[in-house]
Parts: C-alpha cells; sequence; structure tokens
C-alpha cells in the first residue's frame, strides 16, 4: 500500500484520539466554570463585567466566523475569487461606529440587555418587541449556522457520500444541539467567551495546517501557481482578484455594496444583535467594550484571508494536478464540501483530526453564544419585568439564574429544530453556504438597525412606531426571499425575476430606509408632553 492509500482511509484511530482530546478540553473549562459561583444573572449573562477585552476580541471573531466560514471561505476561493474579503471594508467601518456611538450609550444603562436603550426612548413594548425580534432573528441566523456545523459532522460520521443527505444531516443537527446546551449550561457566557478562545486557536491551527500540507504537495514554481490562478476564475478572470468595481446590484461582493450593504450589516450584526453585542458589554468599562470591537474586526481579515487561500489552493490541486505530487483527483461533486473532501481523503492521521476538531470548534462557538445570548434577552427583557409586574415585588438573583439556564435549553432546542428547516431552505435558494447564512441574518435586521438609528440620531419614534417598523423591516426581507418568489407562479414577470437577482445587501439597504422612515413617524412621549 503506499502513501496516499495509507492516508485514504476515513477517520482512524489516531483522529479520534486527537478530536476525544478536543472534547476533553472543553469538558474541563466547562466543569472549570462550574464551579464558579453565578451569584447573579450580570454574573451567568455578562461574565460580571470582568472579561478582558483581548478575550472578547477573540470571541467576537470565533463566533462571526462559525463553520460558515471554515466551510464557506473555501468554497467561494474555489469556486470563484477573492472578492469576499473585501466585505471586511464594511465590517471596519461599521465598528467605528458602534465603537463611537453604541457602545458608550450600552454601558450607560447597565443593563444585561442592549434593548434597554429603547425602553428609554419608546418604552417598555419597544423594549419587548425588539428583544422577540432578535430571538426570532437569531434563530434563524444561528440556525443556519449549526446547519453549517453538521455539514461537517454528518459527513464524518456517514461518509463523503451520505454525510450531505437529509437524514444524517438532521442526526448531526441534534448531537452538535445537544453539545452546545449542556456546555453552556456549565458556566454562562464566561465559558462561552473562554472556549471562544480556545476554539479560535484551533481553527487557525487547522487552517495553517492545511495551508502547510497542500503547498508542500506542490511540484512547480510558484510564479507557476500564480499563473495559473490568475486565469483560472469565472470566464476567465483572476482568481486573485480583491475589488469587485462593478456597479451591477447583482454582483455579491462588489465595492458600492462592501461600502454600503456590508457597512448595514456589520452594524446590525455587532450594534443591534444581542448574540455579539452582549460580549462587548463583559468588559469592565465602555472604552474596552470599544477597543474589543475593532480589535476583534481587524482580527477577522488575516483569518478570512487565511481560509481563502485554502479554497485558492484546493483549486490547484482538484483542477490543476499536473501542478502537485498528488496526481490525478476527483473533484468533489459540491463545491461546498470541497475543504472537507480534502481533509478525509488526503490529511494524515492525527492531523485530519485536528482539522475536525477545527470544524466541530467552529461549529459549536456559535451554537453556544446564540442560545446564552437568547436566554440573557428573554430573562431581561421579558421574564424579569412581566414577573416585577405581577407580583410587585423582584425575585431572587438565583431565581432569574435558574431560569436563565431554563431558557437555553428551550432556545437551543429551536435552534436545532430551524437548523433542520436549513437544509431544505439552502438547497431550494441554490446559493452557496455563505451567501445563505448572511441573507438569513437580515431578517431582524432590517428593523432593528431602523430602530435603533431614530433612538441614536434622532427625537423622533414611538413604541407604537418602533414596533411597526421592526414588523416592517422583517416582513421586507421575508418578502424578498427567493423562495417566496418561487411559490407566487401567477407574480412571475421578468422585471420581478431581476429584482429577486439582486444581492441581499441592497434589499436590507431598502428595507433600513423603510423601517427609519416608518419608525420615525411617530412622536417621542417628551414631544407629545410638551405638545
Amino acid at each position: 500500500m503506499d502513501n496516499a492509500q495509507a492516508i485514504n482511509q476515513g477517520f482512524g484511530g489516531m483522529d479520534w484520539v486527537v478530536l476525544g482530546g478536543y472534547f476533553l478540553i472543553l469538558a474541563v473549562t466547562g466543569w472549570f466554570f462550574a464551579r464558579r459561583e453565578q451569584k447573579n444573572a450580570t454574573d451567568y449573562f455578562l461574565g460580571g463585567r470582568k472579561m478582558p477585552s483581548w478575550a472578547v476580541s477573540i470571541s467576537i471573531v470565533a463566533t462571526s466566523l462559525s463553520a460558515v466560514t471554515f466551510i464557506g471561505a473555501p468554497q467561494e476561493a474555489y469556486s470563484g475569487n477573492l472578492t469576499y474579503l473585501a466585505t471586511n471594508i464594511g465590517m471596519v467601518l461599521a465598528a467605528m461606529v458602534i465603537a463611537i456611538l453604541f457602545i458608550p450609550v450600552f454601558y450607560k444603562s447597565q443593563s444585561e440587555s442592549i434593548y434597554h436603550l429603547l425602553e428609554t426612548r419608546f418604552g417598555p413594548s419597544a423594549r419587548k418587541a425588539a428583544s422577540v425580534t432578535f430571538m426570532c432573528g437569531r434563530v434563524l441566523a444561528s440556525g443556519a449556522r449549526i446547519y453549517a456545523g453538521a455539514i461537517p459532522a454528518s459527513i464524518l460520521l456517514f461518509g463523503l457520500d451520505k454525510g450531505t443527505d437529509p437524514g444524517h444531516l438532521m442526526a448531526a443537527i441534534a448531537i452538535l444541539t445537544c453539545v452546545g446546551i449542556v456546555y453552556t449550561l456549565a458556566g454562562g457566557i464566561s465559558s462561552v467567551i473562554w472556549s471562544d478562545v480556545i476554539q479560535f486557536g484551533i481553527l487557525i491551527g487547522a487552517a495553517l495546517c492545511a495551508i502547510v500540507l497542500i503547498t508542500s504537495s506542490f511540484n512547480a514554481p510558484f510564479s507557476e501557481i500564480i499563473t495559473q490562478l490568475q486565469t483560472g476564475g469565472p470566464d476567465d478572470s483572476s482568481k486573485l482578484t480583491l475589488f469587485d468595481m462593478s456597479l451591477d446590484p447583482t454582483h455579491r461582493y462588489s465595492i458600492p455594496a462592501v461600502i454600503i450593504g456590508f457597512t448595514l450589516l456589520g452594524i446590525g450584526s455587532y450594534g443591534t444583535d444581542q448574540d455579539l453585542a452582549q460580549r462587548l458589554l463583559t468588559c469592565k468599562d465602555a472604552k474596552n467594550g470599544a477597543r474589543s470591537i475593532i480589535t476583534g474586526i481587524l482580527l477577522g481579515i488575516p483569518t478570512t484571508a487565511i481560509f481563502l487561500s485554502v479554497g485558492l489552493l484546493l483549486w490547484i490541486v482538484y483542477q490543476r494536478p499536473e501542478l502537485t505530487t498528488i496526481g490525478s483527483q476527483t473533484p468533489p461533486g459540491e463545491s461546498v464540501t470541497v475543504f472537507l473532501h480534502y481533509i478525509l481523503t488526503q490529511i494524515p492521521p492525527g492531523v485530519r483530526g485536528l482539522m475536525m476538531a477545527g470544524l466541530f470548534a467552529a461549529g459549536l462557538s456559535s451554537l453556544n453564544s446564540a442560545i446564552n445570548a437568547m436566554g440573557a434577552a428573554f430573562i431581561s427583557d421579558l421574564y424579569r419585568p412581566m414577573i416585577e409586574a405581577r407580583s410587585g415585588t423582584p425575585k431572587t438573583d438565583r431565581h432569574y439564574v435558574v431560569v436563565g439556564r431554563i431558557s437555553v435549553v428551550v432556545w437551543g432546542i429551536l435552534l436545532g429544530l430551524f437548523a433542520v428547516v436549513c437544509i431544505y431552505w439552502q438547497r431550494a435558494e441554490n446559493d452557496t453556504l455563505i451567501g445563505f447564512a448572511l441573507s438569513v441574518m437580515t431578517f431582524a435586521y432590517a428593523g432593528l438597525i431602523g430602530v435603533f438609528f431614530t433612538a441614536l440620531f434622532t427625537k423622533r419614534g414611538s413604541s407604537r412606531s418602533a414596533i411597526a417598523a421592526l414588523i416592517v423591516g422583517f416582513v421586507w426581507m421575508l418578502l424578498n426571499q427567493r423562495f417566496v418568489f418561487n411559490a407566487s407562479g401567477a407574480l412571475h414577470t421578468p422585471w420581478l425575476e431581476h429584482w429577486y437577482d439582486i444581492h441581499f445587501t441592497w434589499k436590507l439597504t431598502i428595507g433600513v430606509i423603510i423601517s427609519t422612515t416608518v419608525c420615525m413617524v411617530g412622536k417621542s412621549p417628551a414631544a407629545v408632553q410638551d405638545d
């Protein structure tokens, strides 16, 4: 048996040992944080506001990347080019806006939830409505990420040929969901952040290891590799293209879409979404919170570049095998599995286990943070106000921690159920994994961004107009989904067909404008009193 045959034996004993070591590390860190008493909701959901900003920064990038980047970024470069990296321009702009305008206001409220600001401006009903909108949107967004994380888990358990079957994906989703729930129950946001630090190290280590192994198999000079990449893109374009200067609204990562659409997407993700914004509130003050968001976004740039590089190198392996010592290889049937295909067929034992541990790390990171954030929003925005309004006296902090843990279980189950829906939704959309995951995120953001913009930058808005804006934004993004168009056969027209081809960031931009306008229609309570 030659070396290639020895490697291509699936997941072996050494791989299981490495993967088992990863789960042992998770168990030890979970046990460590479980020993630390969670005295109140602030300890459980905000880590007592004692988390170091560098750890929060790593947690931010680890959660925002998720398994979608581990699998989806190589897919983007393999089937396209490097223009996805340019989306970080919008994210950096968004980080600056959030650091300067959002975070100081959030810290001033001293609340576990960022939606306290909306109660101050518009009243309790607006805060509750925003929290419910976040929770609905987070079920959609994190459900898509769990689905992405289930793909490698399913392939590991059932093989490359059967791993993407719906039934097997459902089983993998169930396993990931159970592990994520149990781990998050252990120590709250502190355990989530510190596990993110560990998992980020594994994630990057796996990707860098893949780059070293792939490049070591090249038998052509570097100049020849570059030449092939320069003509290997769509329509003989360069796969090294970084900036798309097109004004075509159907282009996913054109510069206009990056500067406008992805800036709004970043503001929605880090400034109006409790999942990621919650981390910014775990630092000791607003200054450290602002530093963590900017550092986290900047750290995401080289991280994304690493995974895109993996996709370019895999294109050489499968499309120009004569430039490698691996020889002719049958490329995977689906580009989404290209990295997984290489891991399971070409990576040596032990290292292969590290790679799969990196994938599990990416999948669990997004799950842990989502269910903790939804639990925090539920307790702070809905449950606590309801209980105190009914009884007239607050419950003990211990009571809220217990209810928070129960909500973690419920939200985890709901996320798992929606991840099952994503199996069929993503196939109906026929989009890349990253494109699908990003578009699903926008359901809640159109309304939330509009309401937060109104609260921060104007003196307009009321409880009713804020609730209306949240509903309008959600419905707008729903109606712009391809499956809605496909279901409305009687409405098919050429112009409508073209509209649904427009990239989702432009639809998000329009949704934000509409939602902001709707929210500004109402007069603020202070303005009404002045009248």
